[in-house]
């Protein structure tokens, strides 16, 4: 038995019942298509400028006031050799004239070093920028300069051709910025990477059979030290002194605003993961601490020293470096196999 014909309403407030009612007679609905939104990264928080300080012009005062007096002790000391022996004088302005060569020179390569940091920081923050305006022209300048950045590095020379081949063919700006990323920071993330598991090992390592506190503690300073130099060398050029003081405190920056040196769920999951080893020796548990702290360190170093932010690919984890932290395997060379 046939049910009876009812009348149905079809509401033209509704679209979805009014696009049904025009399918049903024929019609043809065109839909504007909704784009895909794009999930910006956040801005970058902008850098306060320092103002001075009591303690700034403390050190600006006495810095000067030394210069002063050892210029005026070393101006004394050739006219009394001088008075003396003219060749002691001549000798003792010779000495005077290369050590002044020689701190001039160590002076520029510590503002090459602050310039380069500065560098590969403002690039960061220009990148993170471009990300979050979709600015396509920021982003190419970004990329160009990335490129120029590592012009004279033969191992990515592949990379810098796949970037400007791609460039003309890209119109969006975290498109440019994720080949700028594939075809540059790929293998040197890869190599820094490697360079940090390597160094949690040999932390992990060593701080389990020394036998004196006093030594781990030696080594581990001295391993991380040589860790924050290599990661970057790696990125931007090995540092000098002062410009590892400088990175340094920009990684304990990065660890206390990341929370890094607490121990999160990684870092537990890791301790975890050893707990038989920590059972069998206190030492050897204390070993993998240090370890998984060097590689801590090191993944800072790495978010600090990358000048680029990380677009498609993921920021490394605990797990990718130290994973297993009771293995040795040496890191592998730039363009060889592990």
């Amino acid at each position: 038995m046939s049910k009876a014909p009812r009348a149905v309403r079809l509401d033209p407030a509704s679209p979805d019942l009014a696009i049904d009612a025009a399918a049903r007679r024929g019609d043809v609905a065109i839909l504007p298509e909704s784009e895909p939104i794009d999930v910006a990264e956040p801005a970058a928080v902008p850098v306060a400028k320092r103002r001075w300080s009591w303690g700034g012009l403390f050190v600006a005062g006495l810095s000067g006031f030394l210069t002063l007096a050892a210029g005026v002790w070393a101006q004394r000391t050739i006219a009394s050799l001088m008075n003396q022996s003219p060749v002691l004088g001549y000798a003792a302005l010779a000495c005077a004239a290369l050590a002044a060569l020689a701190l001039a020179v160590m002076l520029g390569r510590v503002i090459r070093d602050i310039l380069r940091e500065r560098k590969v920081e403002g690039l960061r923050l220009r990148a993170t920028a471009a990300l979050s305006e979709a600015s396509l022209s920021e982003a190419q300048a970004v990329a160009a300069e990335l490129a120029a950045l590592y012009a004279s590095r033969a191992e990515t020379a592949r990379g810098r051709a796949e970037l400007a081949d791609s460039l003309p063919q890209l119109f969006a700006a975290r498109d440019v910025l994720t080949v700028a990323e594939r075809s540059l920071m790929a293998p040197l993330d890869a190599l820094a990477q490697a360079q940090i598991a390597q160094a949690a090992r040999r932390v992990s390592l060593v701080t389990a059979v020394s036998p004196r506190a006093l030594i781990d503690i030696v080594f581990v300073l001295v391993a991380c030290a040589r860790l924050l130099r290599t990661i970057a060398g790696i990125y931007a050029g090995r540092p000098g002194t002062l410009g590892l003081i400088r990175l340094a405190r920009q990684v304990l920056g990065h660890l206390v605003v990341t929370g890094g040196i607490a121990a999160g769920d990684a870092v537990i999951q890791q301790v975890v993961g050893q707990g038989l080893a920590a059972r069998l020796s206190a030492k050897l548990g204390e070993g993998v601490l240090n370890g998984l702290l060097t590689a801590r360190i090191g993944l800072s170093a790495l978010a600090v020293c990358r000048p680029l932010p990380f677009v498609e690919a993921a920021p490394p984890s605990l797990g990718d470096v130290a994973g297993d932290l009771t293995s040795w395997r040496g890191a592998p060379e730039p363009g060889g196999s592990a």
